[in-house]
């Protein structure tokens, strides 16, 4: 293969989400069927033969149990694809299918590749949040020595962040109504109907089941904080513990896929590139604060781009909790109306491992219905890290 000058997105999908718990609108599919439909339903769609893919890069986190022994291979066998299309699993927290977008793209821009699909699933209905640490923990004697009082969970991480940018409250939670109320109107708008493609094993199961179009920032107030504990509170006495499941994302299942190419390629093939990939960031933070990552991802990609925050017509920041968007619109000076413009994960659910490519999904389709040129995509991730993508709409 010679090398490669450009990386193009030539198309993208996902499952709607289901309510992580049983009794979800997902959780009678396994995973590994999840994944395949998405894998399945991006190969259709392209016109291609899997034979003419280099390879499959999948993101999951908790690759235990039913998401275990490589999902992604599993994944693609389970579709139908060639038993030569190898696959691969990759776990960068939250920001795992984001990570297999920047590994695909710079593949091809490398000449390593010609044409790769990338996605991500989880199913925390059957692989609940926590499971990989079961009957073990992380936390060894030399990260100990490093951090003696322990690294915190999310949810706290997040409350320290609206300790720091002083966020209210009120603050948090009519940014979450705000999210219900532009992924409601979205869903009204048949916005999302070029990317949805439903679970064969669930075919009643058509819309994101996480949103509510009658939540309110009264609604939410009643709610209490979700995390503070007596120890916490004893180790944080300046947290007022704010951080509720109304202003936190909830736990979903869902499967995505995107279909990247190099341009080359995609010419000799006859098919139209969607968007284009402008520049890729990633970066470690404090992983007590955790959640704060997206501000330098940010901060390194414009200058990685040469572009400004004004210069990008949308910006897609993983909802995680409301106090994560926040502080990074106040630190990066960005707009709010372009940030998150069709609601975000509060409302829409985070699957951990499809989020990154159901972002994607979600950034592409608002820069084509708007006529907008640059995207950025940032999404905070366990352990103090984030991925920041740019793409330009072609």
């Amino acid at each position: 293969m010679s090398t490669r000058s450009e990386a193009v997105l030539i198309d993208v999908v996902r499952t709607p989400v289901g309510r992580g718990k049983p009794g979800g609108a997902l959780s009678g599919v396994h995973p590994v069927d999840l994944a395949a439909g998405v894998l399945a339903a991006i190969l259709q769609r392209s016109g291609l033969e899997s034979s003419q893919i280099d390879d499959v890069i999948l993101g999951c986190v908790s690759q235990v149990g039913d998401q275990s022994v490589n999902i992604a291979r599993q994944a693609v066998l389970a579709a139908g694809f060639d038993e030569s299309i190898p696959a691969t699993t990759v776990d960068r927290q939250c920001g795992s299918s984001q990570q297999a977008v920047h590994f695909a793209a710079q593949g091809i821009m490398a000449g390593a590749y010609d044409a790769v699909i990338v996605g991500g699933v989880e199913s925390m209905s059957r692989v609940p949040l926590g499971a990989a640490t079961a009957g073990g923990s992380p936390m060894s004697p030399r990260l100990r020595e490093r951090y003696p009082e322990g690294l915190v969970n999310q949810g706290v991480s997040a409350e320290l962040i609206a300790q720091r940018w002083n966020l209210g409250r009120d603050d948090l939670d009519s940014y979450a109504a705000e999210s219900h109320r532009r992924a409601a109107r979205a869903w009204t708008d048949g916005f999302f109907d070029r990317t949805i493609v439903p679970a064969a094993e669930a075919p009643d199961a058509v819309t994101d089941e996480t949103v509510r179009a009658a939540t309110t920032a009264e609604g939410l107030a009643g709610l209490n904080p979700a995390f503070r504990t007596d120890a916490l509170a004893a180790r944080f006495p300046e947290v007022d513990w704010r951080i509720t499941p109304g202003n936190s994302s909830p736990l979903t299942d869902g499967a995505s896929a995107a279909l990247l190419m190099s341009a080359e390629r995609a010419a000799v093939l006859g098919l139209t590139p969607r968007a284009r990939f402008h520049a890729f960031a990633v970066v470690g933070d404090d992983p007590v604060m955790m959640l704060t990552g997206p501000i330098p991802a940010t901060r390194r990609i414009l200058e990685r781009s040469g572009l400004g925050i004004d210069d990008l017509d949308a910006y897609e920041v993983n909802e995680a909790f409301a106090s994560v968007p926040l502080a990074w619109a106040a630190e990066v000076g960005a707009d709010a109306a372009r940030l998150n413009p069709r609601g975000g994960a509060i409302a829409l659910g985070h699957a951990l491992g499809s989020s990154g490519t159901r972002l994607l999904g979600t950034l592409v389709d608002h820069l084509e219905a708007t006529g907008g040129r640059y995207g950025l995509q940032t999404m905070c991730e366990g352990g103090g890290m984030a991925n920041a993508t740019i793409i330009e709409r072609l």
